[in-house]
């Protein structure tokens, strides 16, 4: 029994044309269906983001991706727990399991294998007493175009963490990676994955936090944060390091506030890995370097947008 991946995440928007131009601008593809607009990365043949016309942006659904055995496991685990097996979404009608975690988020789990993703360029670096790049010119074109390879991970807020925790590690057989007391933690994917693939950040109420988005290397993720800037949009938080995960990032406000993350060289937790999740203390734990953390980071604006 286990989750094997993350598909997609659905927001609610209230104005599809916007919501498309952020996410193109942040470097995916946009497609016009008949009541949504689906995204996906240069390269990838997976929906990363599904945007749907609602009042106000809110998180409509997490897509999750396993086989056909676990699902089987998986339905019998989540009616063992009590939670009620619902029908799909007229709006978003996906085959599989549907279900509210118990934050009242909506969950999907087919049985999808994730679809491969491009592979960027060697990221050749020199360092003392290794040099790996040689009569070339280190730093990305200045005209370079990013364009994300995948949707990496998302963020939830959660109104109880350990309840959280519980659900998504023993009832759909996640893993806890690392977690900073009652503040977040981070779960991955027991068939190997990277270091978190959902996360869980403590609020007084639910709601989405970010997308994150893999690019090629450090200066993609610069350039990618400064770019969306200089389009307008509100700077989220960046560019920095963070301390679990060891991602570089850069978060970009959304025009309703939640938020879209580049990141590059993220931990990844194999299978066979003995990993031992830490307790961070909250000083240490978001982030090694980079600009101080902006006071509306961790600010709710779920349905106040």
């Amino acid at each position: 029994m286990a989750i094997q991946s993350l598909l997609h995440y659905c927001l609610e928007v209230p104005d599809l044309a916007v919501g498309r131009k952020f996410y193109e601008d942040l470097g995916l593809e946009a497609r016009n269906h008949r009541n949504c607009v689906t995204l996906r990365c240069t390269g990838r043949d997976q929906d990363q983001v599904v945007l749907i016309e609602g009042l106000r942006r809110q998180l409509h659904h997490i897509s999750l991706g396993t086989n056909d055995d676990a699902v089987t496991e998986l339905k019998a685990s989540i009616q063992k727990s009590g939670t009620k097996l619902l029908e799909p979404p007229p709006e978003t009608p996906h085959k599989g399991l549907w279900f509210r975690d118990p934050e009242g988020t909506l969950v999907n789990v087919r049985a999808v294998e994730e679809k491969p993703w491009s592979a960027a360029p060697e990221w050749r670096i020199n360092v003392p007493g290794k040099v790996c790049r040689r009569g070339k010119r280190g730093i990305s074109p200045s005209d370079n175009q990013v364009k994300p390879y995948r949707l990496g991970h998302v963020m939830t807020f959660t109104t109880n963490l350990e309840r959280q925790l519980y659900f998504y590690t023993q009832v759909l057989g996640m893993r806890l990676s690392d977690r900073s007391q009652d503040i977040v933690a981070f779960v991955h994917c027991r068939g190997g994955s990277d270091h978190h693939v959902l996360a869980f950040l403590s609020n007084v109420r639910p709601g989405f936090h970010h997308g994150s988005f893999e690019v090629a290397n450090v200066d993609e993720v610069g350039l990618g944060g400064r770019r969306m800037i200089s389009k307008g949009y509100r700077d989220g938080w960046g560019f920095g390091r963070h301390v679990i995960g060891s991602n570089f990032f850069h978060y970009i406000r959304d025009p309703w506030n939640s938020m879209a993350e580049y990141f590059c060289d993220i931990d990844y937790i194999p299978e066979s890995t003995l990993w031992e999740p830490n307790d961070w203390p909250a000083e240490s734990a978001l982030y090694l370097w980079g600009p101080d953390v902006p006071k509306d980071f961790a600010t709710n604006f779920e349905n106040l947008s």
